[in-house]
């Protein structure tokens, strides 16, 4: 039996926790990546290895993300929700207290397993506490803790680092998280969810993990490995394919799946799942390539970096309770169209980055963007869950998390490879045109000459211009694929089938 929505004082606290523990793990994801090299560093290790304090997090974090419904299922979605904020708390405060980096990457793999249920489950919660008419209000809070997290999460992770001690990016989760607990269990824990006993998938739960960690692993050590060259990378994407393939078949005809793959049989939650991984693997990987180009091309400090992609989050903020309040009047498949075209927009705006631009031209791309980041989340989650009965929120939350946020470490993966791949075309093709024997060649290094270089400093200084200028060119032409992508994935939102409203979520 479903339980009465909350009202009043309580609903405001309650809608306060959920959001912090979100707010907490989606932080805790990017702040770490800026970091890396300066743990690498205090832990004697190399920065290569250092990666594997990312890794470790995402490849269990990808594995128990669509385990959220079976687990909530069988020990009740408040209960979970709560271990896993203090799970959450416990291994931050291990990590900052981490000796070397195989202590660190243990429990990192921990610490990522635990933190799994958290976005789901915040999602179903919130949801169950709002009533029908005000839930895409709740949904719009969840989404801004979602936006707002990745972009201050360079910002204070470079501040801690330049500032403090690494360790402290996993101290300031302990207070949020304390907090958080305490409040949800309050609030919550006389609302626990029912509980079912069902027998335990062993073969699927199996299946599930060697396939996932695979594929997970696959991508965060494919660049590095230069993907298909290497063994290691061979290897694990058959066994990702061979053990996904089977994991598939399997659930289908499974009486008691450990993830619910009927759920694509609702023809939103496909179509919605679908526009959501696909439009955040693109914003995904263009929210890490912006960056890089800043700090290896432009001369941008980390600090700065993550400075002048801040202002991203502002229509967020703003926007984010008034489409929550307002948006259940409008057609969710126009404002899913609005945001694509206004991400189309900005990508192309950025095909334009030169050496000396100015700063005003990351930050006005950069702040419009949110605009179509406003109304990204919120729409598409609202048509994923618009026909889902409360009882599957938990699953379909979990299933759908999970491919959005794999999906975005895929969009990462290939951003990062393309963007080198294609300096690499554009080195070759500049330097066909300028040689030693080129006019212009010895007309630059000439006038290099004049200004105090050695022959060989002004050859050097060309080579480094030519590497510059390859990646700007990349960079610009990823952003402009990434604008063409976005305006073909309006094309998919048109096939969602209306009403919207968050009280069509059938029966409970």
């Amino acid at each position: 039996m479903a339980h009465p929505p909350l009202k009043g004082v309580n609903l405001v606290w309650v809608t306060l926790a959920l959001s912090l523990a979100v707010f907490m793990e989606v932080l805790d994801t990017t702040i770490a990546n800026v970091v890396v090299p300066v743990i690498a560093g205090d832990l004697g290790a190399a920065t290569t290895q250092g990666t594997w304090v990312i890794t470790a997090f995402a490849v269990a974090n990808a594995i128990s993300v669509p385990l959220t419904g079976f687990m909530a299922n069988r020990f009740g979605e408040v209960r979970v929700f709560v271990i896993s904020i203090v799970g959450f708390v416990i291994t931050s405060w291990l990590c900052g207290m981490a000796p070397n980096l195989t202590v660190l990457v243990l429990f990192r793999v921990v610490q990522g397993f635990v933190a799994g249920p958290l976005i789901p489950l915040s999602q179903s919660l919130l949801m169950a506490s709002y009533p029908p008419e005000k839930r895409t209000l709740a949904l719009a809070l969840w989404a801004m803790t979602v936006v707002v997290a990745p972009v201050l999460g360079p910002i204070l992770g470079g501040w801690i680092s330049d500032n403090w001690h690494w360790g402290w990016i996993f101290f300031i989760n302990i207070p949020v998280g304390v907090v958080a607990a305490i409040v949800t269990w309050k609030q919550l824990s006389k609302r626990e969810t029912e509980i079912k006993k069902t027998p335990i998938d062993y073969t699927g739960l199996v299946l599930m993990i060697i396939g996932i960690g695979a594929l997970q692993m696959m991508l965060d050590r494919g660049k590095e490995l230069d993907w298909f060259a290497s063994t290691e990378i061979i290897i694990l994407a058959v066994v990702a394919v061979v053990c996904l393939t089977y994991f598939i078949i399997w659930e289908l005809d499974e009486q008691h799946p450990i993830v619910d793959l009927s759920l694509f049989k609702e023809r939103n939650f496909t179509v919605g799942t679908i526009a959501t991984s696909l439009g955040f693997m693109l914003y995904m990987g263009t929210l890490t390539l912006l960056p890089l180009v800043l700090q290896t091309n432009l001369g941008y400090t980390a600090t700065w970096a993550g400075l002048v992609a801040a202002p991203i989050g502002f229509f967020p903020v703003l926007l984010s309770p008034i489409i929550g309040r307002f948006g259940h009047r409008v057609d969710m498949r126009w404002l899913v169209t609005a945001s694509f075209l206004i991400f189309a927009c900005t990508f192309y705006w950025r095909t334009d980055f030169y050496v000396d631009m100015g700063i005003s031209s990351v930050i006005g791309p950069q702040f419009w963007q949110g605009l179509g980041v406003a109304m990204f989340f919120l729409p598409l989650t609202t048509i994923t869950l618009s026909h889902i009965p409360n009882a599957r929120l938990a699953a379909a939350g979990s299933l759908s998390n999970f491919l959005r946020v794999f999906m975005g470490g895929v969009g990462v993966s290939i951003v990062t490879t393309l963007w080198e791949r294609r300096e690499a075309l554009h080195h070759a093709r500049l330097t066909e045109h300028i040689n030693g024997f080129s006019p212009q060649m010895q007309n630059a290094v000439q006038t290099m000459s004049q200004s105090g270089l050695s022959q060989e400093q002004g050859l050097e200084s060309m080579r480094r211009l030519i590497t510059q200028q390859g990646f700007i060119i990349g960079s610009n032409e990823i952003f402009f694929a990434g604008g063409l992508l976005f305006i073909a994935l309006i094309v998919v939102i048109w096939f969602a089938k209306p009403p919207f409203g968050s009280s069509s979520g059938g029966g409970h």
